[in-house]
């Protein structure tokens, strides 16, 4: 039963996971503005969520209560890449606070949405095993 509830919930805490982390990401691109040759990082959300999902589906079958789950420990986060700027600085940094700010809040906003739906899950669940 209980490898059915975190599969059910597995979805929305790597996404939660992962919004956290580019919240993180995109807090030290806004943090480093005015920094000389500073270079902007982010990181493709759905590739990062997609593989998320078809590494969890690769797990091992277990066939004794005996048997370890084969999980490593959490899966990573994805790697950084470099952003191009529209229109690079004098000083070489590629942080472009508009743009930077609407990804910011954008995230923050689907953050929300994410938290949300674990929500809404968890309700379902909870009244699911009380037989409401």
């Amino acid at each position: 039963m209980l490898d059915r509830l975190d599969r059910t919930l597995a979805p929305h805490l790597r996404a939660l996971d992962l919004r956290a982390h580019r919240s993180e990401v995109l807090a030290g691109n806004l943090a480093n503005a005015d920094t000389p040759n500073y270079k902007a990082r982010d990181f493709d959300f759905k590739a990062a969520f997609s593989g998320a999902r078809r590494d969890a589906d690769l797990r091992l079958a277990q066939t004794s209560g005996r048997h370890l789950d084969g999980a490593s420990g959490p899966a990573g986060m994805p790697e950084l890449q470099y952003r191009h700027p529209v229109q690079p600085s004098i000083d070489g940094n590629t942080v472009e606070m508009d743009a930077e700010v609407g990804r910011f809040s954008d995230n923050a906003m689907r953050y929300q949405a994410s938290m949300t739906f674990a929500s809404h899950t968890i309700r379902e669940l909870r009244a699911a095993i009380q037989g409401q």
